[in-house]
């Protein structure tokens, strides 16, 4: 369930209207809105209605979770594009899990405005963990493989 800001929004000003209250909770969050209205002053009556007490409150319920940070050398992409693990769909991909590399040794290929661009490696080492997909898109930084 996702709501944006716009909408939440709209919600609160249909509860002012209606003097209800709302309540929308999933895992992740929880909004209460309390749209309903002040009781008018019986010895001055209001010219215009009474204002609405519109409150919001969004309660993270998530747990935050520490990230863990990879030791070892990360490889990450040098440009946006596409992450390809080996020089063909037909051929092996250049590294796998477990294998050793020196300095030079093509790790990956990304793909980006149709050029294949090889990704070497930077220092000797073993491949401990590939992070990214075969075919997948990556960004600029995204880790892509551990050395260790």
């Amino acid at each position: 369930m996702g709501y944006t800001t716009k909408e939440i929004m709209e919600l609160m000003e249909r509860a002012s209207q209606l003097g209800v209250s709302v309540e929308i909770a999933d895992q992740d969050f929880q909004v209460k809105i309390d749209g309903k209205r002040e009781p008018a002053l019986a010895a001055a009556p209001p010219a215009a209605p009474a204002p609405a007490n519109i409150q919001a409150t969004v309660v993270n319920t998530a747990v935050e979770q520490p990230v863990p940070q990879p030791t070892g050398t990360v490889v990450k992409a040098p440009i946006v594009g596409t992450y390809y693990s080996s020089p063909a769909p037909d051929k092996p991909p250049f590294v796998s899990v477990g294998q050793a590399v020196k300095k030079g040794d093509v790790l990956f290929i990304i793909e980006s405005m149709k050029l294949m661009n090889e990704v070497q490696s930077d220092c000797d080492g073993v491949v401990r963990e590939i992070i990214a997909n075969n075919g997948q898109a990556v960004e600029y930084g995204q880790p892509i493989l551990i050395l260790e």
